[in-house]
């Protein structure tokens, strides 16, 4: 299986794409979509739709992975977020993908262990655990990190007879929490 993991922001887009065999874990690829900010916000959408349109096209993933926006100290930002996070929804859906919406305590959890870890734990477990010769990128690290999410999760969705055990799903099939179907 192959997994593009997205986070998501208005002026930095990480992605990283892993394939995933069994336990293994393998690196394809992974970069930040830089967004100019001395252009109208339609457009700097349009640039992480574009963007990671292109992605899939190259790297040909089978689900995608992103992290879900909570809300912050301060709700404009939260609403620009939200706005950039569905520009990459729209790029993923366009491209007939599964999404899969995991918090960030989730994945930091699912890869460090901690889900209250610092950014710098999470580039270096990911670094480690697909044997990268240095450090990612923090952006594309948490992207990376995102899709090392799902594939740990995936194997315990499909146990669960194709249920998918993160919190959301784009597709709008049944979600399970903590083991319990929520419909």
């Amino acid at each position: 299986m192959r997994i593009l993991g997205v986070d998501p922001g208005l002026r930095r887009t990480g992605f990283g794409v892993i394939d995933v065999q069994g336990p293994k874990l393998t690196y394809v690829a992974s970069g930040t979509i830089v967004v100019p900010t001395d252009i109208t916000l339609p457009l700097r959408l349009k640039v992480i739709l574009d963007n990671l349109r292109q992605v899939v096209e190259e790297t040909k993933p089978d689900t995608a992975a992103l992290e879900i926006v909570f809300m912050n100290t301060n709700p404009a930002s939260t609403l620009l977020l939200g706005q950039a996070r569905g520009a990459a929804l729209c790029a993923l859906a366009d491209r007939n993908l599964d999404v899969h919406e995991y918090t960030a305590l989730q994945i930091k959890k699912s890869v460090v262990g901690a889900g209250r870890a610092a950014k710098e734990q999470v580039q270096m477990m990911v670094q480690r655990l697909l044997a990268l010769d240095g450090l990612p990128a923090p952006d594309s690290a948490d992207a990376l990190a995102c899709a090392i999410c799902h594939a740990h999760f995936a194997p315990l969705s499909e146990k669960l007879g194709g249920l998918n055990y993160q919190s959301r799903t784009s597709r709008g099939r049944s979600r399970v929490r903590a083991g319990r179907l929520l419909g």
